[in-house]
């Protein structure tokens, strides 16, 4: 190779864009909890006597999270810089499922429920990522000066995290009231189950 051609090829490597962070997706899982009946109503009233429980009531469905991270802070000249930080993400959605085949027509409508149902828990799970990839901007780089310890960066990411998380969370719940509303998309999907449209 020639001596241009290489410069020109060393050069192009330079020029390539830098990804600030390391590439990450996370773990998705399913569990699914009992229902039984043989009707869109038995298997809707087996859903509220059998969903997880989410505060004072029972949901249809639920998406939860397991988050750690693996993060490597620095003390330099005095200040601690995060320098990186690698979330280890679990999304686990909770479905429900019948414990005995149902008739065909019932089956049908049943499918188009959970299909549905699932859709929307997995809105829930990509808010999550969303949450954590806004994590990752908000502290990777951070920098605290007079902590050579890296002690005081830790109550600062606090501060941060906590907006987003709380962030999160009102996202969810702004979304859950949409959708389980007047004409929203999972009260249409229990009217279908239950009324057998």
């Amino acid at each position: 190779m020639s001596r241009v051609r290489l410069c020109l090829l060393v050069a192009a490597l330079v020029a390539l864009p830098v990804t600030a962070h390391a590439q990450w997706k996370p773990v998705e899982k399913v569990e699914t909890y009992a229902i039984s009946g043989q009707s869109g109503p038995e298997l809707y009233r087996s859903i509220g006597e059998n969903g997880p429980n989410v505060g004072v009531a029972r949901a249809i469905a639920h998406t939860n999270f397991k988050l750690t991270w693996t993060r490597d802070y620095q003390a330099r000249a005095g200040a601690c810089v995060l320098v990186s930080a690698k979330p280890k993400l679990i999304i686990t959605y909770t479905l429900p499922s019948p414990t005995s085949p149902l008739p065909s027509a019932v089956q049908k409508n049943w499918e188009v429920f959970l299909a549905g149902v699932s859709a929307h828990e997995k809105v829930h799970g990509a808010t999550i990522v969303d949450m954590v990839r806004k994590i990752e901007a908000a502290t990777v780089g951070l920098t605290v000066a007079d902590d050579p310890k890296c002690s005081k960066i830790r109550s600062e990411m606090t501060k941060r995290l906590s907006a987003l998380s709380q962030a999160q969370r009102q996202a969810s719940r702004d979304f859950d009231r949409v959708e389980l509303g007047p004409g929203g998309n999972l009260q249409k999907l229990i009217l279908a189950l239950v009324n057998g449209g």
